[in-house]
């Protein structure tokens, strides 16, 4: 097809019912076929970073990826000209989606061409659009003159994207009673502590409708969910979405309290209440007042002090210990528990009262092993995290570790995720110490994910029974032990089989050959 029957799909979406990933994958698409190059990407600018929207030729990790402007020359240079940026082959400015290219390994992309343009709506700075090539000297004048047309119509794009948003938003607001502000996508980009919630699995997805449905009401919420899955996290977007946003989030840890600080951590004390109390000091629900309380683990309050909360979320007052006086206070409480609240009320270990006012409006966090494909967006969201925390120029995900990332049954969520990415890194770098560094399995030390290699790699050897005996003697010894002694002789079979060949070895366990030499030398083979 001639660019122009590209160019021509653009300008009929702009008057089609899409929805704005559908449009926006679209758009890319088209520029993808019209132009040559590898790679191609849609972003936004949110804060001082840009988001990809569509990508297409990138990895599915780098949709989670958020691009510091300060730390990507390349991107900076991008949106502070107006018109088509092109860099010279041997430009020594890092590209930040080098490693990044789908099926292409990070020591391949010695040379290659790459060049973007900034997007504008409404006479604001809104995005941009990039485009790589593998293969230098592909983008020509011509073709730089197709990128400038394409990010107008990119533009455009956006343009009646973020119309379809408003009206939809517009739409929904009024159907829930409120104001003009709220819509789906509306939390997208919210940064939250120094965090945004990622993930666009239908799970997540009906989360943030439910967030955006009761963030603007006065209703107390109630979060329950899995330990690690993120509770704090959407209690802040529930804060960050409402009417008090300008006003404070106190949070308190309930299972962090002694039993005897409960009331002067709740509601404050004046100075001789008791010993050590040498002034006044206000309580958390007076620090909120105006604003939301987040109590975090709320089952783990003890009766006394269930009946102390009870007592003010009825009347609204507060009474500091050692004060005659009652304060009242205006605050949203927003609650939080891994356990399962309404079995400890049946079981008579919390009240019924209590869970009842804090479940005027339940909300349900999955669990991070239902929600699909959202482990490889976070994957990239923190990799990217720890590539700058590292100093390096890339940091990316290895042959077989989007599988495994998917297959693992993360029993600890989100937190154990970012912690297995930390550690992985911290691993890759010693073992690759250069700029550019490959997370492999090895590193990321998934213990099922081990147990699955290997199960799958001997059944596809045919020597099930082989890897049984080799395994018969290892009761006594520890776990890492175990699994070393099973490496090494499934690895030494291997070898046997291909005659020393590490290359044939390696492509025959589905292994990166740098991660295989990597495995032989710390096995000692």
């Amino acid at each position: 097809m001639e660019m122009s029957s590209f160019v021509l799909a653009v300008i009929e979406d702009l008057g089609a019912d899409l929805d704005p990933s559908t449009r926006y994958m679209r758009y890319v698409n088209s520029l993808a076929a019209a132009l040559p190059g590898n790679a191609c990407a849609l972003l936004k600018k949110e804060g001082s970073a840009l988001r990809p929207l569509a990508v297409r030729g990138l990895t599915p990790d780098s949709l989670g990826r958020r691009f510091e402007l300060n730390e990507h020359p390349r991107l900076n240079a991008i949106v502070t000209y107006r018109g088509v940026t092109h860099f010279p082959n041997k430009s020594t400015l890092p590209d930040p989606y080098d490693g990044l290219l789908e099926g292409v390994h990070a020591g391949d992309l010695n040379v290659h061409d790459c060049m973007g343009c900034a997007l504008h709506v409404n006479g604001k700075l809104w995005g941009a659009i990039t485009l790589d090539s593998l293969k230098a000297g592909v983008f020509d004048v011509k073709v730089e003159r197709a990128m400038a047309m394409f990010a107008r119509l990119g533009e455009a794009v956006v343009h009646v994207a973020e119309l379809t948003e408003k009206t939809d938003r517009h739409s929904n607001s009024l159907a829930l009673g409120q104001g003009e502000g709220n819509g789906l996508n509306a939390l997208e980009g919210v940064q939250l502590s120094r965090r945004e919630m990622i993930g666009d699995s239908m799970p997540i997805r009906e989360l943030k409708h439910e967030i955006l449905t009761v963030a603007n009401s006065q209703l107390a919420v109630l979060i329950h969910g899995e330990t690690g899955v993120g509770k704090e996290l959407v209690a802040q977007a529930l804060h960050a979405m409402s009417t008090r946003a300008n006003l404070p989030l106190v949070v308190i840890n309930c299972a962090a309290l002694p039993d005897q600080l409960i009331e002067s951590e709740l509601f404050g004390h004046v100075k001789g209440a008791f010993s050590g109390a040498e002034r006044d000091r206000q309580g958390k629900f007076e620090l909120a007042n105006g604003g939301t309380l987040f109590l975090d683990e709320v089952g783990e309050l003890s009766a006394s002090a269930q009946a102390k909360l009870l007592r003010v979320l009825q009347s609204g007052q507060v009474q500091r210990v050692g004060s005659d006086k009652e304060h009242r206070v205006d605050v949203r409480i927003v609650a939080a528990s891994n356990r399962d609240l309404s079995a400890e009320v049946k079981a008579g270990r919390f009240r019924a009262d209590l869970y009842h006012r804090l479940c005027a409006y339940p909300l349900h966090i999955p669990p991070l092993r239902d929600r699909g494909d959202d482990v490889v967006l976070l994957a990239g969201y923190f990799l990217e995290q720890n590539r700058s925390r590292l100093g390096l120029r890339n940091l990316r995900l290895g042959r077989g570790c989007e599988a495994a990332l998917k297959r693992y049954s993360w029993p600890g969520n989100v937190r154990e995720l970012e912690h297995t990415l930390g550690r992985a890194a911290l691993k890759a770098r010693r073992d690759e110490p250069s700029p550019m560094v490959t997370v492999e399995l090895e590193h990321l030390d998934l213990v099922n994910e081990v147990e699955h290699i290997h199960s799958v790699t001997v059944r596809d050897l045919g020597s099930v029974q082989d890897a049984a005996n080799a395994t018969l003697h290892t009761q006594g010894i520890a776990y890492r032990d175990a699994v070393d002694s099973f490496s090494r002789n499934l690895l030494q079979q291997v070898l046997k089989q291909t005659g020393g060949n590490r290359a044939a070895a390696a492509r025959q366990l589905g292994l990166d050959s740098g991660n295989f030499h990597r495995m032989l030398k710390r096995l000692g083979l």
